[in-house]
């Protein structure tokens, strides 16, 4: 393993804000078993894997499935997403994500994408940003759902750098809490209230400065 600063980025509302997406594609589902699915509710999803998502929402709905009805509505609930997905374009990359990436490239850091997306490599290539990774570890790759660190743990052996010195950047929760797990840096992109165990955080990408940046990679060198 190389002492050497590397950086982790999260996908679902980090690079790109799918949330929506799953948002209107989970409330379909529910309301096609007959009941109402809220935002609120979208929100305790964030990071979840789609089965433990299903059975959050079945609980809420007071309902139970059968097996083999339980994975139909988890792959119509998935081609309902992707058909949001497919219409995807570089202007939903969300502010402010650009400058920091290519700031990290030009400097040659290494970086990953560190999601429990089964999607991430179609989203990034919808997006334009599969060839700007130096490597991608969803959730094909792993077998434990954040907060379990696993995706991380993977990303940072395949970036050949030491958990110490990788900075994670996360939009929930569970994230941070694996990053921390991890010994990696946690940098939080939303609200302070909801992502207050990271080490920074911030409401979203266009508050980060590259001087920022420049620390982290400073701080490795000290």
């Amino acid at each position: 393993m190389n002492n050497h600063r590397a950086f982790i980025f999260d996908l679902d509302g980090v690079i790109v804000d799918t949330a929506k997406f799953h948002f209107l594609a989970w409330r379909k589902l529910a309301n096609d078993l007959g009941f109402d699915f809220t935002q609120e509710q979208n929100e305790q999803l964030k990071g979840v894997s789609r089965v433990e998502s299903l059975n959050k929402i079945l609980t809420w709905g007071n309902m139970k499935l059968t097996e083999e009805e339980f994975n139909r509505q988890m792959a119509l609930k998935n081609e309902n997403y992707l058909s949001y997905v497919d219409k995807m374009e570089e202007d939903e990359i969300l502010p402010g994500v650009p400058k920091v990436l290519n700031f990290l490239k030009e400097k040659n850091i290494p970086i990953a994408l560190g999601s429990a997306s089964k999607n991430a490599r179609t989203i990034l290539k919808k997006i334009n940003l599969y060839n700007t990774f130096d490597a991608i570890v969803d959730g094909t790759d792993v077998s434990k759902a954040k907060p379990d660190p696993e995706v991380f743990l993977i990303a940072a052996e395949r970036l050949h750098a030491k958990p110490e010195n990788c900075v994670v950047f996360e939009d929930s929760l569970a994230g941070v809490e694996a990053a921390n797990i991890g010994k990696m840096i946690s940098i939080g992109i939303g609200e302070k209230q909801v992502l207050h165990e990271a080490d920074f955080v911030f409401p979203d990408f266009t508050k980060i400065e590259i001087d920022f940046i420049e620390k982290l990679l400073r701080k490795e060198e000290e």
